[in-house]
């Protein structure tokens, strides 16, 4: 399974970009979003960077990806879905 995970850029040209998520670091393509400013949040698939992240977007993101690895080591995970917790599943816009 391929995952896209939220980064920031720590700097970069519209070519290429060095991001850093956590302790990883590495340099993304830039050629889909073009150039973005030192401390923007992307999205990074396959070291491509495919969208811009609102702050927001990329804490539920990471929270969603910490709360996987959670579940996994079988630590609780609840807190990390907070956004979830409370309400019924919805389709993105959209798809409905």
């Amino acid at each position: 399974m391929c995952v896209g995970v939220p980064m920031r850029i720590i700097e970069g040209d519209e070519v290429s970009a060095l991001c850093a998520r956590d302790d990883d670091s590495r340099r993304v393509s830039m050629l889909l979003i073009g150039a973005q400013e030192p401390g923007t949040q992307v999205l990074v698939h396959i070291d491509t960077a495919i969208r811009v992240l609102d702050a927001q977007e990329a804490r539920l993101i990471d929270d969603a990806l910490r709360g996987l690895e959670a579940a996994l080591r079988g630590e609780s995970f609840d807190a990390l879905f907070a956004d979830l917790i409370d309400r019924e599943p919805q389709l993105p816009r959209h798809l409905r």
